[in-house]
């Protein structure tokens, strides 16, 4: 492979392998969560383990695993496991240290309440440190029944379906008050009423989804929902289910 730049030989030995450290620039967010972790008295904060038993099997340090817990957030404990191995910001965050799946997952199991603590006293730290705009979104993938259901959530394709189907109800009382003007029977009288009441309240409802359309159009996303504002409608396997994504905008 001549006038390429070229590799080292994968097999080639080094005397002075590099230092780990050369590896992870000044301004890597890993910095960042080592020196917020180390400062931390997790023994205060609800971590089991931060003092050692002078007894038994010695056992990873709270502050390794809570390092690995923040850097990878959601990620599975088999990923993380895998990560360790092979992601050299985690080897420099742990120490080349590799905890198995199972430790990982026993750590997050086992100290809910102190990781709670911390990750609420780690978003408060960003935002006085002000490294959260305006602009920053976080979105999981999660799915959650909504308060809202689908006849109270409302999109331009929704709102036109809806007075489609008012405007034809519409036309059938017209035409069944027609049939019963012909005819004077009291109790035909008390229909025509009840049908006169009908078509008043579906042209009250043809101005509410005016409205309501009008609106839309001043949305970013041409979606709104009554009930529950946050609440967006989604595709799912249940038919007459609404359901919501979660998206947390920090101010």
């Amino acid at each position: 492979m001549k006038r390429f730049i070229e590799g080292e030989d994968r097999k080639q030995a080094t005397l002075l392998p590099e230092c780990l450290d050369d590896f992870i620039a000044e301004d890597n967010p890993a910095r960042i969560i080592d020196a917020f972790v180390e400062e931390l008295d997790l023994e205060s904060l609800g971590f089991e383990g931060a003092n050692p038993s002078s007894t038994g099997r010695p056992s990873y340090h709270p502050a390794v695993l809570l390092k690995i817990y923040i850097y990878g957030w959601v990620q599975s404990s088999r990923r993380l496991e895998r990560e360790c191995q092979r992601n050299i910001e985690l080897m420099w965050l742990t120490g080349r240290l590799a905890p198995d799946f199972k430790t990982i997952a026993d750590f997050r199991r086992d100290n809910s309440t102190g990781i709670r603590n911390v990750c609420r006293r780690f978003v408060v730290l960003c935002r006085d440190l002000k490294l959260f705009s305006q602009a920053l979104v976080a979105i999981d993938g999660s799915k959650f029944k909504a308060v809202n259901t689908r006849d109270r959530n409302f999109t331009a394709g929704k709102v036109d379906k809806r007075q489609q189907q008012i405007e034809e109800s519409i036309q059938r009382y017209l035409s069944a008050l027609e049939t019963a003007d012909r005819t004077q029977p009291a109790e035909i009288e008390l229909k025509t009423t009840r049908l006169r009441e009908k078509i008043a309240q579906l042209r009250q409802q043809m101005h509410s989804l005016d409205q309501i359309k009008e609106e839309l159009n001043t949305l970013p996303d041409g979606q709104i929902s009554m009930t529950d504002p946050d609440a967006r409608s989604m595709a799912t396997s249940g038919k007459a289910r609404e359901w919501s994504a979660t998206t947390y905008r920090w101010p």
